[in-house]
């Protein structure tokens, strides 16, 4: 059940907050003050379409947060908090126990805790395909599992006919397919590419491209020692040589340039190993830049690298195969989807089975509930057409269709030939009485599916309601005092102004206030009759639910 539904900046509500309980709660009020704003609040947290013009006047995001009691649903505590806010760029942020969540998983959770019944549901009843929808919802018990199984089946065999309906058109077109494929694995295997190859290249162009600089200033070294350098140490040698007598210190010097001259001796000759060792071959680059070009034309061609080029290669041979044994494959899918269509058939039978059993006892029932709502002389029916050709869709070989007669010796017909509003409101309600006791929803909305009905009609549809809060948690905004009198919980919504802007008000009613409001209702003022008739209504109703 909700406990606490806090709606802010969305329409003329800028900050409210309602306690919500267990049972029957009564939504009542001024026209324009916000009901409707509530309700499509809490179909903004269920998931449902926003429209940044629902945002208030002036501020820069709405924000509708709900904390919901869900014993038993897997979280670690039994409290759930969910939140959405919208900002006026369009920008959701939806949280469930403070932790984010797309729209459409806030959808999927939604749909398990709140079903909003409002009169558009009216509308969208009479569109044929919710119908075996609503009668597998009835019969969801024994149907859910067979019903997965059915659409894991249904799902393979659309693989299987998607295979079959590849078309690679006739023999010409069929052979230019080939040409074109083979063309393009004979590209690739003539290159005899090898994976790691291009790095190799890479390097080993690098290197050819660096040895002539290294050739040519080795070289230039090289000459350089023996033209100039080793000449000018040896004539300094024999000169001081001349004079070595003379002083130790010359002597000394002179050795010192022997040991030198030496030592670039030594440098020379192994310049000149050097350069005889360093190899350059301009035919070797012309093939290393060739190859690499070929290498960067297959990659533009059929994928980023070396790895991914063989790999299309082997996806076209694949295709390549696949076309070629066309024949034999094409019969090969033809025997996976005869095999399919039997277990198809065998599942879309047995649904049939269950859908024929349970319609039985959904007409019964909402014939009853019909009956209760004061349309006495409808008659409520289920047509199941089945398919005997396995034209299976995603629901089987059934095809389901509502049908009803609201009148004395009028034939059935499908539910949009129903005129009138009323009618319609009191059918979808037998419909949401008849679900409500198989399905797990905790809170059930309805909004204003009062529309068209009074009297009598008006009563009964109140008990109905009060009879679906037994099980489950229900928001009800009416307009009929005699709805208005079987709430357990009265809330009353108007409007004020304060600093040139309107604002909704929400207020929880204590016993005396609710006999006004259902007195206002009434008569439209509140008298001393009006309340009386309040209370009588108010006893009434609670002596009739005892």
């Amino acid at each position: 059940m909700i406990n606490t539904l806090h709606i802010k900046n969305i329409g003329i509500i800028d900050d409210i907050t309602i306690n919500l309980n267990e049972g029957f709660n009564v939504l009542t009020g001024e026209t324009g003050a916000g009901k409707t704003l509530i309700i499509g609040s809490l179909q903004i947290l269920a998931g449902g379409r926003f429209s940044k013009e629902m945002i208030r006047n002036g501020e820069s995001h709405s924000f509708v947060e709900m904390s919901i009691y869900l014993p038993n649903y897997g979280y670690e505590e039994d409290n759930v908090i969910v939140s959405r806010e919208i900002n006026i760029k369009g920008k959701n942020t939806c949280k469930i126990n403070g932790r984010l969540v797309t729209v459409n998983e806030l959808k999927t959770f939604m749909n398990n805790v709140i079903d909003i019944h409002g009169q558009n549901d009216n509308q969208s009843i009479l569109d044929v395909s919710t119908h075996i929808e609503l009668l597998d919802e009835y019969a969801n018990k024994e149907l859910k599992l067979i019903k997965e199984e059915y659409k894991n089946l249904y799902e393979e065999y659309l693989n299987i006919k998607a295979e079959l309906a590849k078309n690679y058109g006739d023999d010409k077109e069929k052979q230019r397919k080939l040409d074109l494929l083979n063309y393009q694995v004979n590209e690739i295997e003539e290159a005899k590419l090898k994976v790691g190859e291009e790095d190799e290249l890479e390097a080993r162009r690098k290197s050819i491209m660096a040895a002539e600089k290294i050739a040519s200033n080795l070289q230039e070294a090289e000459g350089q020692i023996n033209t100039n350098a080793i000449d000018a140490m040896n004539i300094a040698i024999k000169a001081l040589e001349k004079i070595e007598s003379y002083n130790e210190e010359y002597s000394e010097i002179a050795n010192r340039l022997k040991g030198a001259y030496y030592e670039v001796q030594e440098a020379a000759r192994d310049l000149a190993y050097l350069g005889e060792d360093l190899y350059f071959d301009e035919d070797e680059q012309t093939k290393v830049e060739e190859r690499l070009d070929l290498i960067n034309s297959l990659k533009r061609k059929y994928g980023n690298d070396i790895s991914e080029i063989l790999e299309y290669k082997e996806k076209v041979n694949d295709e390549i195969y696949e076309i070629e044994n066309l024949e034999g494959y094409i019969k090969s899918l033809k025997s996976k989807l005869s095999k399919q269509e039997e277990l198809l058939a065998d599942l879309a039978n047995k649904m049939n089975q269950i859908r024929n059993k349970y319609a039985k006892e959904l007409i019964k029932k909402i014939n009853k509930e019909l009956k209760e709502l004061e349309m006495k002389n409808a008659r409520f029916n289920v047509r199941i057409d089945f398919s005997e050709t396995n034209d299976f869709n995603k629901n089987g070989l059934d095809k389901v269709e509502f049908l009803i007669t609201t009148n004395v010796g009028e034939e059935e017909k499908p539910l949009i030939k129903i005129a009138s509003g009323g009618e319609m409101s009191r059918f979808m309600l037998a419909i949401k009485n008849v679900l409500a006791d198989v399905d797990k929803i905790p809170v059930i909305i309805f909004d204003e599916i009062d529309t068209g009905i009074s009297g009598v009609a008006a009563n009964v549809t109140g008990e109905k309601i009060k009879q679906i809060s037994k099980t489950h948690q229900v928001i009800c905004v009416t307009h009929l005092a005699s709805i208005a009198a079987k709430g357990d919980y009265n809330y009353f919504i108007c409007k004020e102004i304060e600093n040139n802007k309107t604002r909704t008000k929400v207020k929880q009613l204590n016993e005396e206030e609710v006999l006004e409001e259902i007195a206002r209702i009434s008569t439209g003022n509140v008298s001393e009759i009006s309340i009386n008739h309040a209370r009588e209504l108010r006893n009434l109703s609670f002596k009739e639910i005892a």
